[in-house]
């Protein structure tokens, strides 16, 4: 998937010269384009310092079969502090106070903390509430606009990612929903809804106390 074809050259050398002549021209507008999709996609996040709302994810894996369905509620806020609530009968609760990240799983009655991970490419989440300005340096970039509705193909440029592909979709300048493919051609499928931004947000919302009697896993450990 990250292997460029640059097609064939031709017997005559003619068209030699003509492709050695265009292919840095070619490769120094891929880059002009890529450096024009991540500016574009940075301002549009970077202009949202909080994102409320709820979501409907469905995940499928490579045939198209469902594995998995769930809905939530999320809140966000630069940098790097969010609250993610799945709905039971999957429920879980992800907290970030941008330093930590909390993940509650009542069913098990266990909390685990770890230390935020503040690479984007291993915390999706970071992309809507992080530090975006150094997006290019880890992403690929390409974008298509129609209408109302501007999609993002972000593919990693490190491979010991989540995900093999990232697609971050905005209606009228607001996220609308984002996809994300891995190797083995998983697909998780996230729709927002009733998303509000740039409004105040309740700082208690990134702050995680274990209830009583669960089980805390610092680290992993």
């Amino acid at each position: 998937m990250r292997t460029v074809y640059k097609g064939f050259l031709g017997l005559l050398s003619s068209v030699i010269l003509t492709a050695a002549v265009l292919l840095p021209v070619h490769a120094a507008t891929a880059d002009s384009e890529q450096q024009q999709a991540a500016n574009k996609l940075s301002d549009l996040l970077s202009s949202t310092q909080t994102i409320t709302g709820s979501f409907s994810q469905l995940t499928l894996d490579s045939t198209g079969t469902q594995l998995q369905e769930a809905a939530g509620e999320m809140v966000l806020q630069r940098p790097g502090l969010f609250r993610w609530h799945t709905n039971p009968p999957l429920e879980q609760l992800l907290v970030s106070n941008g330093e930590k990240v909390w993940l509650y799983d009542p069913d098990l009655m266990q909390v685990t903390v770890q230390k935020m991970d503040q690479r984007l490419t291993h915390t999706p989440a970071l992309l809507l509430s992080g530090d975006v300005s150094k997006i290019s340096e880890n992403f690929s970039i390409t974008y298509k606009e129609g209408g109302p509705m501007l999609d993002f193909i972000l593919t990693p440029t490190a491979k010991d990612t989540l995900f093999d592909t990232l697609r971050l979709s905005f209606r009228n300048g607001v996220i609308n929903d984002m996809q994300l493919l891995d190797a083995v051609g998983q697909r998780t499928n996230i729709l927002f809804m009733d998303v509000k931004v740039n409004e105040p947000v309740d700082a208690d919302a990134f702050v995680f106390e274990a209830p009583t009697g669960v089980d805390v896993i610092e680290d992993g450990e």
